[in-house]
């Protein structure tokens, strides 16, 4: 009998959208690959959600993305459950989301990281609170979503209508180049970089519109790039994914400053517990470019999850 496999997708994130698409993929690509697949829009329901996975499926493809799906919220339920599901558990989803956490841990582990710290938003009304050129982003939010660029001649950071709670993550603006890194976690064999990519594209940075638009981003593999930068990078996206504690599959997320030339110098800005898996999302690509197609890399997400 085929293993019964329950997608997750939808939620009640400012990421909805981006996981209806990855979780059409994702249930289409198992489908493919002879799964029994029952696709659920996750809601703030929790009666309706306890009812589609009823009857109890063999496994649960987590497709959320933001708020409730990748926090560690969902993934509780699925331990009190003990249904097994994908991607990382309660305690690495939990702390990978709350930016903040994250990058203390990160340094904690002798990774380097943009410096920085969070401030009240009126602070950040007030005038600058570090040195222009600097980042503003939501301490808890992901794809982007309110991440703003102040530089030289802004007027300032737009958070008069901030809808991201009281509180602002200010980092300094690292210049250069945006790098992203896939580390899978085999059972048995430990975390290791799938495949590197450099993200080129016309924007200031890599936005929700660019992630999610086809045609607006470049993805290179491998970089060009120094070497020994390239290991260093690798290897930091793998330590990363170990001291959060994450499994599966995870991406990180870099800044490559090679302004003055190479060797540059890689900075983490952040590791995506659930990474997205639309047709134009980058750990499909990276999985793509070592030779394992889309449905192959559902299915292994599948045949390795687990639940606590």
């Amino acid at each position: 009998m085929a293993k019964h496999v329950a997608v997750l997708m939808g939620g009640w994130s400012v990421e909805r959208p981006v996981s209806l698409t990855s979780g059409k993929a994702c249930a289409d690509a198992l489908e493919s690959k002879g799964y029994k697949v029952t696709r659920i829009d996750v809601t703030r329901d929790l009666g309706a959600l306890l009812a589609a996975l009823t009857p109890r499926p063999d496994v649960v493809f987590n497709a959320l993305h933001g708020k409730g799906g990748e926090d560690g919220t969902i993934q509780g339920v699925l331990d009190i459950l003990k249904i097994p599901y994908t991607h990382s558990g309660l305690r690495a989803s939990a702390a990978a989301m709350d930016k903040p956490t994250a990058k203390a841990i990160f340094a904690a582990a002798g990774i380097r990281v943009p410096g920085g710290r969070v401030y009240a938003k009126h602070e950040v009304l007030a005038g600058d609170v570090i040195p222009r050129p600097y980042v503003i982003k939501p301490p808890a939010e992901g794809s982007s979503f309110g991440v703003q660029i102040v530089r030289e001649g802004d007027n300032g950071p737009a958070v008069a209508d901030w809808g991201f709670g009281d509180e602002v993550l200010v980092e300094p603006y690292i210049a250069g180049r945006e790098m992203t890194v896939a580390v899978i976690d085999e059972p048995g064999k430990g975390a290791r970089a799938l495949g590197s990519i450099d993200i080129r594209h016309e924007h200031g940075f890599f936005d929700y519109e660019v992630k999610y638009t086809g045609g607006q981003a470049e993805h290179v593999m491998p970089p060009v790039m120094d070497p020994n930068a390239l290991a260093e990078m690798e290897s930091m996206a793998v330590a990363a994914h170990v001291a959060l504690g994450c499994r599966g599959i995870s991406r990180s997320d870099f800044r490559y400053d090679d302004t003055a030339g190479e060797p540059g110098m890689v900075y983490l800005l952040e590791v995506n517990t659930q990474p997205g898996m639309t047709p134009t999302s980058l750990v499909p690509d990276a999985a793509k470019s070592q030779g394992i197609s889309f449905p192959d890399l559902v299915s292994w997400m599948v045949e390795a999850a687990r639940w606590g």
